[in-house]
């Protein structure tokens, strides 16, 4: 999956690419984020992070494709931000420590196996401040037998998250809010859903 994506960032520009995302920046320029620490866990080429910067937070960004890390730091130095990008694996963190007042998820965490699954909730709950905000952004629907079949067969992990695994996963340890989503759309992806999560 590293190799797959790494290609993808080095000659091509995968389809979330560009900006922003509106859930983020709803809750950033209506006051409910605050400028604080703030890690981006899979940020591709930085739109978040850099997002996040202009705005006042102390950014780490984190992914394990080295050319997107590349076209992310090109990116912030043309926005005139400063941003800690860094390369490595949101399941077996090496080069990134300390803790966070809030944490970022466009898309990762969705895309991993069960087991990876497993050990990025555990990175997660390692580099959450007591009270910290963590905005997960996921494809969400319920997997028809040709998809299970499918992210059993393929060894790019998962399609999606299931209704009620953003609980499963991360319930015992955060209070969840699910702020946007659409189900049961006509085309693929069938569904998306947007949590905004709190640690006890």
């Amino acid at each position: 999956m590293k190799l797959f994506y790494d290609l993808w960032y080095r000659f091509g520009t995968p389809p979330w690419v560009g900006q922003a995302r509106p859930e983020l920046v709803e809750l950033v320029e209506s006051g409910v984020l605050q400028p604080s620490r703030a890690i981006d866990l899979g940020c591709g080429e930085g739109d978040n992070a850099i997002f996040l910067a202009q705005h006042g937070f102390q950014v780490t960004a984190v992914d394990f494709s080295p050319a997107a890390i590349a076209k992310a730091k090109t990116k912030a130095r043309d926005a005139g931000v400063e941003v800690d990008f860094v390369i490595d694996d949101l399941t077996q963190l090496a080069k990134v420590s300390g803790h966070f007042d809030l944490l970022v998820d466009y898309g990762t965490f969705d895309d991993l196996s069960t087991k990876d699954r497993a050990a990025y909730v555990d990175q997660v709950r390692s580099l959450a401040k007591p009270g910290a905000k963590f905005l997960l952004w996921c494809f969400e629907w319920e997997l028809t037998a040709w998809e299970r079949l499918a992210t059993a067969l393929l060894p790019f992990g998962e399609l999606a998250l299931r209704p009620g695994e953003v609980e499963h996963w991360f319930g015992s340890t955060f209070d969840i809010e699910r702020i946007a989503g659409e189900t049961d759309l006509p085309k693929w992806p069938r569904g998306w859903a947007a949590y905004l999560l709190t640690i006890r």
